[in-house]
């Protein structure tokens, strides 16, 4: 597999901002200027001064870009693109003849862009833009399953055996694979940037996943949920990986049901997945062989290959009790845990397990019934009683980002102890602020889930991440997440 390169996709208003855009971008071995949308455009301009090699792209609105002129104004900034020396010029394939393709075949990238799935004739159409001499041929596509990637990554691997550059993208949360892995799907060169849905920020894509060290032997790993984008889960696995000197790496995998993450990992030969919302429960099903905490469970959230097929365990209420039992006595503490989902089973079998006396509420009487008949714990009202707590664990979402200004309980109630929000975006939460002020300690969410991500490097690799790499990983990825948004 040939190393692809890193083509960074700049955009802006005006021609300064692009040009400031693209001397700062980072970790490029090319740069694809975007022309459409800018206000004031200048295409010798754009060119002028540039380190690295370019493709000049404008794209109009039917095609995700923001060009909204004619056709004969687009193809005369186009033409100017060449004239002015671009290396490549991005034009969109439409079926008929091209004369500027053919006039300027060795520096066309000839695109396609479906944003309504993987078409039946995918091989025909790339046959067909091949046939033009594009110097590079570029199908993206948008992706609704993980294993609509599986057809690209064969015809992108096909190309590149005979030769042949491409560039074959799915588009969207579920096709970020094909962006990371771009080699194993026969691609020249990735784009990275914040332009097209799925494209992932540059450093990030060569600090993060180590895009340039990935290889036909890598070990792939993943997340799978839905969505799964915003998991900071990839940050950590990957700096794990880094500090061992693993051949490996961690992604996204973003599924449309338990069934397309099963048939995509056995296609890609994926070696292991880390099993968030909402596939814990599904997944604990499709597995070979559970540990013990999994079928008390009914839900897992970790799994690897094997011979026999997929063996799973569940690090959640492990991951739960070790930062937990470092500051708090649980033994005949009693403990309300707010919640009725797979978080609120893990965090009440934890402490039922660890000798606390632990009550459940929810919204839903009948979700806190089953937790408690799955944990061994009693239901108690919603909201919690004041006075009837030591610890109080919220396992709900309530508060996490984006609705940072929610609480699950009223200020007035918290008057425990300890207060341990599962919640780890933000640090802290507005409930955590609210305890602390009340007097109460508090614990937030990325204690678990660093805890839990631990345990599972773990049994995937048979040593512990070393001292703080996970932590610092986590901390950084939320940071930079946190810029990124605000």
């Amino acid at each position: 597999m040939s190393q692809p390169k890193v083509c960074v996709t700049v955009t802006g208003k005006t021609t300064r901002e692009l040009r400031q855009r693209r001397d700062a971008a980072v970790g490029a071995d090319l740069i694809e200027l975007r022309l459409d949308g800018i206000e004031d455009l200048d295409v010798a301009g754009a060119l002028q001064g540039r380190s690295k090699p370019a493709i000049v792209t404008c794209r109009a609105v039917r095609d995700g870009g923001n060009f909204t002129g004619s056709e004969s104004d687009r193809s005369r900034i186009l033409l100017e693109a060449f004239k002015n020396g671009s290396e490549y010029v991005d034009i969109e394939w439409t079926g008929a003849e091209d004369s500027r393709i053919t006039e300027h075949a060795p520096r066309v990238v000839l695109s396609w862009h479906e944003f309504e799935g993987c078409p039946r004739d995918l091989t025909d159409r790339y046959r067909a833009m091949r046939a033009t001499g594009a110097a590079v041929v570029k199908i993206a596509v948008g992706i609704q399953r993980l294993v609509d990637l599986l057809p690209l990554a064969a015809l992108g691997k096909r190309a590149a055996r005979e030769g042949e550059r491409a560039a074959m993208i799915g588009m969207g949360g579920p096709g970020v694979s094909s962006r990371i892995l771009a080699g194993r799907f026969g691609a020249c060169w990735t784009y990275a940037g914040s332009a097209a849905p799925g494209q992932i920020d540059a450093v990030r894509l060569v600090k993060e996943f180590r895009f340039r060290d990935i290889s036909d032997t890598t070990e792939i790993y993943g997340v799978v949920g839905n969505p799964v984008m915003h998991s900071v889960s990839p940050a950590m696995h990957n700096a794990g990986f880094t500090a061992i000197s693993r051949d490996a790496v961690y992604i996204p995998l973003e599924a449309a049901d338990v069934h397309d993450f099963f048939d995509f990992a056995e296609a890609f030969g994926i070696a292991g997945a880390s099993v968030t919302a909402p596939f814990k429960q599904e997944v604990y099903r499709g597995a070979q062989d559970v540990d013990m905490v999994g079928r008390r469970l009914g839900a897992v959230n970790t799994v690897r290959a094997t011979a026999q097929g997929w063996t799973a365990m569940n690090s959640d209420v492990g991951g739960f009790l070790e930062p937990l039992q470092e500051i708090f006595n649980l033994s005949g503490a009693r403990a309300t845990v707010i919640g009725g989902g797979g978080a609120a089973k893990a965090a009440s079998a934890a402490l039922v397990d660890a000798g606390a006396s632990v009550q459940v509420c929810a919204r839903c009487r009948d979700q806190a019934e089953e937790v408690a008949s799955v944990s061994g714990a009693t239901v108690d009202v919603f909201p919690p009683r004041p006075g009837s707590w030591d610890l109080l664990v919220n396992a709900t979402p309530i508060g996490m980002v984006p609705r940072v200004d929610e609480s699950p309980v009223s200020a007035l109630s918290l008057d425990g102890s300890l207060v341990y929000d599962l919640v780890y975006n933000p640090q802290p939460t507005l409930l955590m602020r609210e305890a602390a002020l009340r007097g109460c300690r508090t614990l937030g969410g990325l204690a678990m889930l660093v805890a839990q991500a631990k345990q599972q490097f773990e049994w995937w690799m048979g040593i512990r991440p070393p001292e703080s790499v996970f932590e610092d990983a986590a901390c950084e990825r939320l940071t930079v997440g946190a810029e990124e948004t605000s």
